[in-house]
């Protein structure tokens, strides 16, 4: 155990991604769409955000995100020992979307599987758990997914931003890995910038809680602390990529900790796609891995409101070249995109309430 205020959280044994795959829905709501509706015109903080169909929510997309990360992996879903979804939209309150997920994929009924929720990095609190079992030895390989579907009340700040989507992890021994985990960092604190009460239909937010003591607090806090238990600064690091709930704040960060737009910009998709909560930083992650090449160094670091970071640094291996060729890329499903106006959007939202 480190000092106070300085740890890392490194895994008996060594864990790595073995498998990853990403889903985003083909409905795109323009900025300027929203910002018609309920501003005469403006600007929008991003041009435009994913928008899940009539007959998509967490479960189902969950399910196409964990169907691409098995098939990335080449594992049989019977050697899954956990199958865990985090997510701020869960369809059900009382019902979790894992044991659905883990039978759609053939990974039940032999299997432990948990819902997550931590507001934005619920994704990422699976990964951290995920990376305990296998690193135990508990577990040879384990599935995390981070997928929401969008939040906000109409004409509110955070309907401009909240998208649908997320990615899904498939982790197991560092030997069989595309990318391994060299250590991580968590940072919380009681901040409430943004919560849902049960029974409530949209979250609330603190405006002046938002910026610097949420999300820039936390997020430089979790990198820096783990670039210094690391021994590394921001030239070490070939890409990183930070939790998007729009343009300019994972920007600002990355400009803070010392990185450039060159090696956050393959990461950074809340331009095209919006914040999608708790896959944020994970979506981010697959679109990076798409491209890289072995022995490149990322970094990622996750928010979640209430609050809280996760920072991670991974190498790529030289099993990134063995990936399928045919397997779904996220460049692919952000190019697959059908525009919809506010009234569509509306109905499949079902913002429309009695």
């Amino acid at each position: 155990m480190t000092s106070k205020g300085s740890f890392l959280l490194q895994a008996e044994r060594a864990v790595g991604i073995v498998g990853y795959g990403a889903y985003i829905p083909r409905y795109r709501l323009p900025g300027a769409e929203i910002a018609r509706v309920w501003a005469g015109g403006g600007a929008s903080p991003v041009r435009e955000k994913a928008v899940a169909g009539l007959d998509e929510d967490v479960v189902t997309m969950s399910i196409e995100a964990a169907r691409n990360a098995v098939y990335c992996a080449g594992v049989d879903p019977q050697q899954m020992r956990a199958v865990w979804v985090g997510s701020e939209s869960h369809p059900y309150a009382v019902k979790p979307t894992s044991t659905i997920v883990a039978e759609s994929i053939g990974a039940s009924p032999n299997v432990l599987a948990a819902d997550w929720e931590f507001a934005c990095k619920a994704g990422t609190e699976a990964v951290q758990a995920s990376i305990g079992v296998v690193g135990s030895g508990m577990a040879r390989y384990t599935l995390s997914i981070g997928m929401d579907t969008a939040q906000g009340r109409p004409g509110d700040a955070l309907e401009y931003t909240a998208g649908c989507g997320g990615a899904a992890f498939v982790l197991g021994p560092a030997a069989e890995s595309l990318a391994v985990y060299q250590g991580s960092t968590s940072y919380v604190t009681d901040t409430p910038d943004f919560w849902r009460r049960a029974g409530q239909v949209y979250p609330s937010h603190g405006d002046r809680f938002t910026g610097e003591p949420a999300y820039f607090a936390h997020t430089l806090a979790a990198a820096s602390m783990l670039m210094e238990r690391m021994g590394a600064q921001a030239s070490d690091y070939d890409y990183a990529v930070f939790h998007q709930p729009n343009v300019k704040f994972p920007a600002r960060a990355a400009k803070q900790l010392g990185f450039t737009p060159e090696q956050i910009g393959p990461g950074l998709l809340a331009d095209s796609i919006g914040n999608v909560y708790s896959g944020s930083c994970m979506l981010g992650l697959t679109a990076i891995l798409d491209i890289v090449e072995p022995g490149a160094r990322i970094l990622m670091v996750s928010y979640g409101s209430g609050a809280g970071s996760d920072a991670f640094d991974m190498r790529v291996t030289e099993r990134i070249k063995d990936l399928p060729s045919q397997r779904a890329r996220t460049a692919d499903y952000i190019a697959r995109r059908t525009k919809i106006d506010y009234a569509t959007y509306v109905r499949f939202r079902g913002k429309l309430k009695e």
